[in-house]
C-alpha cells in the first residue's frame, strides 16, 4: 500500500513523466481483460489513458498555457493545477471551462477535470454541514486533505456511481447490500467501508478515490451516505477494468491514430471492507446532506462535460474541413458541404455557448463562498451535447464522403501490386497526396465509426447523468413562477405570489444589478495560449 509522504509547505507542480513515475509508487490489484496487471505504468492497455492524464501536467508547466491551466488558490497562497482548483469567481469557471476544452482539443477526454468537479462538491459539503452543526469540524478536515492534494498535485478517480442493484428499490432495501458501498464500521480510528462503485473513470491509474454517495439517502440509508478519500491501493480495494483506447490493436483500416495514443479507461471497484481513517471521512451517516452533494457534483460536471465535448467537437470540425479539402472541395464554395460544416459548429458552439452562461452566471455558494455554475444552463449544455452526439458524428460522416467505407487496409499501401495505383486513383485533390487524403479518412474513422467512437457517444449519452436527470434538474432550477407571474401581471390578475402553487414555486430574481454582472475584484478570463506547439510523436507517447 502506498504510505503518504511528508506534506509540503507549498504546493509542485509535476510533469507528465513524474506523474507516470508517481504510479509505481502504488499497487493497486487491477485486472484488465481478466488478466492481474503487475504495473499499471508499463501496462500498454492502459497507456492512451496514463498519456491522456499526462497531458494534463504537462499543459500546467508550459510557459504559453501555464496562465489557464493553473491557478492560485487564494486561502492558500498556492499556485495550484486547474483541475483541482476551489473556483473563486465566475472568471473561475470561465477558465476551467476553456482549459477542459484545450485538454480535450489534445486527448479527446482528459478525464482529470472529474476531480475538480468533486473537490468543489465536497468543499460545498464541509461548509454546509457545518453550518447546520456550528462547528468547523468539517471545514476543517476537507481543508487539510485539499491541501495536500494539491501540494502533490494528485490525480483523484470519482467513485460516484453505485452498482445500484434492483433500481426499484432504495439502498437499504437491496438483498445484496454490497451493490451499494455502505458503512460496515465504526470506531475511534475511522470507518469501514463495503460495497461496488462502477463506471470510475480512470480508476487505474489514479493515485487516490473519492467515494461518493450516487443519490439523495433517506434515514433508513444513513450507512450509504459515505464521502471520503481512499488510496487506489488500500487493502480490501479491487478495480476491474477495460483498456484505455485501442493500444495495439490490428485494425481492417490500420492503426487507430487517435484512440492508440490517447483513450480511457473505466472500471467497477470493489471494496471488501476498506478501512478508511476519520482525517480522510468527509460524510458519514449525514444522510440529509447527501442530496445536495450528488446535486453540488453534478452541476460542476455537467459544466465541465461540456467543455470536454466541445474539445471533441474541435476535432470533428478541422477533420471535417480537412477531408473536404482533401476531396478536392471548398465548402465555402458549395452549399452542400458548407451547410452540415456550418451545423456541426452550430452544434459545438451551441452548446458551449450555455457553458460560458452557466460561468457568467455563476454564483457564490452561500456556505462555502465558491463559485457555482448555473445549473440551468449547466444541465440544459449537457443535455445538449449528450442528445447531439450523434449528429456530431452524422455531419462529419457526410462531409467525409463514402471513402471511410472503402478504405484499403495499411498493408496496401506497402504492397507493390497495388499501391501505385491506389495512390493514383484514390488521389483527389492535386494538391493532397493520397496518403494525406487517408490519413484523415482514417482519422474520423476512428473517432466517429470504431469501437472508440462508439465509446464516445455513449459517455457523452450518459457521462455525468442520463438525459432524464439533466431535464430533471432544469425543471427544479428553472424559475417557471418568474414566467407564470409575468403573464398574470400582463393580464392584471393581480395574483399574490403563493409558494405553495407548484407552477410558481421556483423564481428567478435579476441577473443584473447596478454593479454589473462582474465585482471589481472579481477574476475574469486570461487570455487562450497562442502556440503551434505540437506532442511529437504518438509513439512516443
Amino acid at each position: 500500500m502506498h504510505t503518504q509522504s511528508t506534506l509540503p509547505h507549498t504546493s509542485r507542480l509535476i510533469s507528465g513523466a513524474e506523474y507516470r513515475e508517481s504510479l509505481r509508487q502504488y499497487a493497486p490489484k487491477v485486472y484488465v481483460d481478466g488478466r492481474l496487471i503487475e504495473s499499471v505504468a508499463d501496462a500498454p492497455s492502459l497507456q492512451p489513458g496514463i498519456n491522456a492524464l499526462a497531458v494534463s501536467y504537462d499543459f500546467a508547466l508550459d510557459p504559453a498555457r501555464a496562465p489557464l491551466m493553473t491557478a492560485v488558490q487564494t486561502f492558500r497562497g498556492a499556485t495550484v493545477n486547474r483541475m483541482l482548483h476551489i473556483d473563486e469567481s465566475s472568471g473561475d469557471l470561465l477558465n476551467k471551462l476553456e482549459a477542459v476544452r484545450l485538454l480535450c482539443q489534445e486527448t479527446g477526454c482528459a478525464q482529470r477535470y472529474l476531480a475538480h468537479d468533486a473537490l468543489n462538491a465536497i468543499h460545498q459539503l464541509a461548509a454546509r454541514v457545518d453550518d447546520a452543526l456550528d462547528s468547523n469540524e468539517y471545514r476543517t478536515r476537507f481543508a487539510a486533505y485539499l491541501a495536500e492534494v494539491q501540494a502533490r498535485d494528485l490525480s483523484l478517480g470519482i467513485a460516484m456511481t453505485d452498482a445500484k442493484g434492483d433500481r426499484s428499490r432504495r439502498p437499504h432495501q437491496q438483498d445484496n447490500p454490497e451493490t451499494y458501498v455502505h458503512i460496515v464500521e465504526r470506531s475511534g480510528k475511522g470507518i469501514v467501508i463495503s460495497g461496488t462503485k462502477a463506471i470510475v473513470t480512470g480508476a487505474p491509474y489514479m493515485h487516490e478515490f473519492l467515494v461518493m454517495p450516487s443519490r439523495n439517502m433517506g434515514v433508513a440509508d444513513a450507512d450509504f451516505a459515505v464521502c471520503c478519500a481512499v488510496p487506489i491501493d488500500a487493502p480490501g480495494v479491487t478495480i476491474v477494468a477495460r483498456p484505455a483506447g485501442r493500444p495495439g490493436e490490428r485494425l481492417e483500416h490500420g492503426a487507430a491514430l487517435f484512440s492508440r495514443r490517447y483513450g480511457q479507461s473505466t472500471a467497477v471497484v470493489i471494496f471488501d471492507r476498506v478501512f478508511v481513517p476519520w482525517e480522510r471521512v468527509f460524510l458519514a451517516g449525514e444522510w440529509e446532506h447527501s442530496g445536495s452533494l450528488t446535486y453540488d457534483y453534478a452541476t460542476h460536471h455537467r459544466h465541465s462535460c461540456i467543455a470536454a465535448r466541445a474539445g471533441f467537437g474541435d476535432l470533428l470540425i478541422g477533420a471535417g474541413a480537412l477531408i473536404c479539402e482533401a476531396n478536392g472541395f471548398d465548402p465555402g464554395r458549395k452549399a452542400s458541404l458548407r451547410e452540415p460544416m456550418v451545423e456541426l459548429i452550430k452544434i459545438t458552439e451551441g452548446f458551449f455557448a450555455c457553458g460560458v452562461a452557466a460561468s457568467v452566471y455563476g454564483t457564490p455558494d452561500r456556505h462555502s463562498g465558491s463559485f457555482v455554475p448555473e445549473p440551468v444552463f449547466a444541465n440544459i449544455g449537457k443535455l445538449l451535447l449528450a442528445t447531439q452526439i450523434y449528429d456530431m458524428h452524422r455531419l462529419a460522416h457526410e462531409v467525409s464522403g463514402g471513402l471511410i467505407v472503402a478504405l484499403p487496409g495499411p498493408d496496401e499501401d506497402h504492397n507493390p501490386a497495388t499501391a501505385a495505383t491506389l495512390a493514383e486513383v484514390l488521389r483527389a485533390n492535386p494538391d493532397v497526396p493520397y496518403d494525406k487524403r487517408i490519413e484523415v479518412a482514417r482519422f474520423i474513422e476512428d473517432l466517429t465509426a470504431s469501437y472508440q467512437g462508439g465509446w464516445y457517444s455513449v459517455i457523452s449519452l450518459h457521462g455525468g447523468g442520463s438525459p432524464a436527470a439533466m431535464k430533471q434538474e432544469i425543471w427544479r432550477n428553472y424559475p417557471l413562477g418568474s414566467k407564470v407571474e409575468l403573464v398574470e401581471r400582463l393580464l392584471e390578475r393581480g395574483v399574490l405570489h403563493d409558494e405553495s402553487r407548484p407552477v410558481t414555486r421556483n423564481r428567478q430574481p435579476g441577473r443584473c444589478c447596478d454593479a454589473g454582472c462582474s465585482r471589481p475584484w472579481q477574476a475574469i478570463m486570461v487570455p487562450l495560449p497562442n502556440t503551434d506547439d505540437t506532442r511529437g510523436n504518438p509513439d512516443q507517447q
